[in-house]
């Protein structure tokens, strides 16, 4: 692989690939690895995030406990803490068979089965801490995922295929969600045989079948090629392996771009911001709507997902022809306007056809900035520090979002919906600033 550090899949001002070359790449097969690994790597989230609020609501949880409970995802903010570990340290006799990227994705892999099972077996009606600390594993083994998987694809191909790879991953990502999301409402609602009333026998067998699906990530690892290694410099002693380990990756980011990095950071932080903090109320939201599982499940998790496949596709590619920079800009765009929906969306009652057309847009315009957001991530890691600057970028992206979105219980018991999603739209007012100033930052080589 290039080691280059381009913050976009095409450097500005070069010749555009045809339409074929930028399509065909999808075809190949460290997309189709992408594909599977990304399924893998999506479905977790939703299981301690998003279904696990719905589960909770309908389990008399009352709001602002489940914001709160959203700090569970704060594993992924905090993940850069750990990731030195991955990127560096060798896993006894699993890294020797697997090599140093697939061995760490196994043993996540593995400790997000783990944690399903146990949320699985517990009732969070019969005691609400267990289900949170199973949550909390499953929440840590899957960022530990995320901090090897993106090490893995950023060295799998070369710096053009990086937004290929990334619109491949966001696909298996949202097929995940897909499975993850209406997946676990069809198995309990069919289990369950009712809407009227919560049945912890009907989320068990969900949470299980989401256990086991965990097996397209493990099959796919195994079945894979561990990327090229990456030479490393050797350490001659404790001193210097913490040094190379845990700060020379981020000094390295902060030399290359020196004031420029504390611009190109602000981004991160609050790039997705609205997404996120609107996010955690969604499922809440359509339980008081009145929207039974069913609906929900064939309408946002279905769907929605697919408009959102349909926009990372077209992110992908129009990222290719017209420069990351460019689609950056417009997804965040999208993402604020498509806040303002939910609001008018909030005085509509149970209104099946209205949850369509807003799910639509708003999906499409979530998954257009995702895959622009992943190349632009991805561009910016010196590959000789992927999985650590990675893991820095990505947990960032989540780290104030999460935060905040923990009060957002709080905020709609206090405002409506209607005013929570007004507000969850101005958060993204001062990103459109920084990408427009982020966009004058000249690509930089890595060291």
């Amino acid at each position: 692989m290039n080691d280059t550090t381009s913050p976009t899949a095409r450097p500005e001002g070069s010749a555009p690939q045809s339409w074929w070359a930028a399509l065909h790449v999808y075809g190949e097969a460290a997309s189709l690895r992408m594909l599977c690994l990304g399924f893998s790597a999506g479905l977790p989230l939703l299981l301690v995030l998003g279904t696990l609020s719905f589960r909770l609501r309908e389990a008399g949880i009352d709001r602002a406990t489940i914001g709160f409970l959203s700090w569970v995802g704060l594993a992924y903010g905090f993940k850069w803490v750990w990731s030195p570990l991955v990127d560096r340290l060798p896993l006894p006799w699993l890294t020797r068979c697997l090599g140093r990227r697939r061995s760490w994705l196994l043993l996540a892999q593995c400790g997000v089965m783990a944690g399903l099972v146990g949320m699985a077996v517990l009732d969070p009606q019969q005691a609400l801490e267990p289900v949170v600390w199973c949550a909390l594993a499953v929440a840590f083994s899957s960022a530990t995922q995320d901090i090897a998987l993106d090490a893995f694809r950023i060295e799998s191909v070369s710096n053009d295929r990086q937004a290929a790879l990334a619109a491949s991953y966001q696909t298996g990502y949202r097929l995940a969600m897909i499975w993850s999301g209406a997946g676990v409402l069809w198995i309990a609602a069919r289990v369950a045989q009712s809407d009227a009333t919560y049945v912890h026998a009907a989320w068990q067998s969900a949470y299980l079948v989401m256990a086991a699906s965990m097996c397209v990530g493990v099959v796919t690892v195994l079945a894979s090629r561990e990327p090229a290694p990456v030479a490393l410099p050797q350490p001659r002693n404790a001193r210097e392996w913490l040094r190379d380990t845990l700060v020379a990756p981020f000094a390295e980011f902060i030399t290359r771009y020196r004031w420029q990095a504390a611009l190109i950071l602000a981004l991160i932080a609050v790039y997705r911001i609205s997404d996120v903090v609107m996010g955690i109320m969604a499922n809440p939201f359509y339980v008081d709507m009145g929207y039974t599982k069913d609906e929900v499940a064939a309408v946002t998790k279905i769907f929605g997902v697919v408009m959102t496949l349909l926009g990372a596709f077209i992110g992908g590619v129009l990222s290719m022809r017209l420069g990351v920079m460019r689609i950056l800009m417009l997804g965040a765009v999208l993402s604020s306007l498509t806040n303002l929906l939910f609001s008018w969306l909030a005085t509509r009652g149970h209104d099946l056809t209205a949850l369509v057309w807003v799910i639509s847009a708003d999906n499409l315009a979530s998954g257009i900035a995702s895959a622009a957001f992943v190349a632009y991530l991805s561009g910016l890691t010196n590959i000789n520090y992927s999985a650590t600057q990675y893991a820095l970028f990505s947990s960032m992206m989540l780290l104030a979002p999460k935060w905040l979105a923990g009060f957002s219980g709080v905020f709609v018991d206090a405002h409506g919906y209607a005013t929570f999603f007004n507000c969850t739209a101005l958060l993204g007012a001062p990103v459109l600033v920084l990408v427009a100033l982020a966009s004058r930052v000249a690509p930089k080589r890595g060291a």
